[in-house]
């Protein structure tokens, strides 16, 4: 199989992927919305818009501090422009608004929106615990599904590795909102933790499905050797050895191969729908369904080439350690 025989490429492949999204996203940084910061954002659209300098200026001499503009399009396909703010008072908000109306053509406000700093730090703190919480119900899962294979790795192994594999779904996603934000201006909001929690679920759906068949495998291919004893104090007490009659590496190659298809196919048919959300959903779900679409590639990605050569790796690891020939 191929993983077995580039298993350390496809892993050097996936450690340079990983690289590069934490530096994109250390030096381009991420752009946080108001649901995270506070503020306020308000959406204005026109039958004929302004130049987007245009508006800026009108805006600074309101005096409202930092001000950010980005062109947009609004629900009906019509220009508009995303005002973001410092959160205002009702009389900010009124000026503002008669402002930005009066600057183009057939100008309207078609949405506007006010968070508080204190509710935004609370969304935010949600957010990270909910990311966390979801990895830490993966690893016990994991830990507890594949508890008693013993041979030739330890189930908290595949927890860890499963941990490894989400981490590259996240990043990759998390860089692209990075350069999208640098580019154009996107801005990390409550629509981007729901798509990285979506992927993190679809992920380690996937690669569950292959660690599974693997652990099938090696149900199915091992022999037994049972021995009991007495310790001290009475108690008996069984012992029981595995001895896989068949390579580690060989097994997981096969579960692979068993599966590919699968994940193939329910990647594509995702993507489908995903492309559909993109070009015929609003401009709201356009970013969402983006990020969806990148953590979809990430995730079938990992589970093929990077969390299977990780076992393998480290299973021979652990053969060289214990000098027990596995592959």
């Amino acid at each position: 199989m191929f993983i077995t025989q580039y298993k350390k490429q496809l892993v050097i492949i996936a450690a340079l992927i990983m690289i590069v999204s934490v530096a994109i996203i250390a030096n381009l940084k991420l752009q946080i919305g108001i649901d995270f910061t506070g503020g306020s954002l308000t959406e204005v659209s026109y039958e004929l818009a302004p130049d987007k300098t245009q508006v800026e200026t009108n805006i600074v001499m309101m005096d409202l501090g930092g001000v950010s503009v980005r062109e947009s399009v609004d629900e009906s396909g019509r220009d508009a422009f995303l005002v973001r703010t410092r959160d205002l008072n009702e009389a900010e908000r009124v000026q503002l608004e008669e402002t930005l109306v009066t600057i183009g053509t057939g100008g309207e406000i078609s949405r506007f929106t006010s968070i508080g700093p204190v509710i935004g730090q609370e969304l935010k703190d949600k957010a990270i615990w909910a990311i966390l919480g979801v990895v830490a119900i993966i690893v016990l899962y994991i830990a507890f599904a594949f508890a008693g294979i013993g041979t030739p790795i330890s189930s908290w192994v595949y927890g860890f590795v499963t941990i490894v594999v989400l981490v590259h779904d996240v990043l990759v996603p998390t860089a692209i909102m990075s350069l999208l934000g640098y580019f154009y201006g996107v801005e990390v909001d409550v629509l981007f933790v729901m798509a990285i929690l979506a992927v993190l679920g679809y992920s380690v759906n996937d690669t569950i499905v292959i660690f599974d068949r693997v652990r099938e495998n090696l149900v199915n291919n091992r022999t037994e050797k049972r021995t009991k004893h007495v310790e001290p104090g009475g108690i008996e007490r069984e012992d029981v050895v595995y001895t896989l009659t068949a390579p580690y590496a060989e097994l997981v190659g096969k579960a692979v191969k068993e599966t590919l298809a699968r994940s193939i196919n329910t990647s594509l048919t995702t993507l489908v729908a995903l492309t559909a959300l993109y070009f015929i959903g609003g401009a709201v779900t356009q970013t969402f369904a983006l990020i969806l679409m990148a953590g979809v590639v990430a995730g079938a990605y990992s589970s093929i080439f990077i969390a299977s050569p990780l076992v393998i790796m480290y299973a021979d690891y652990k053969a060289r350690k214990d000098n027990q020939p596995t592959s």
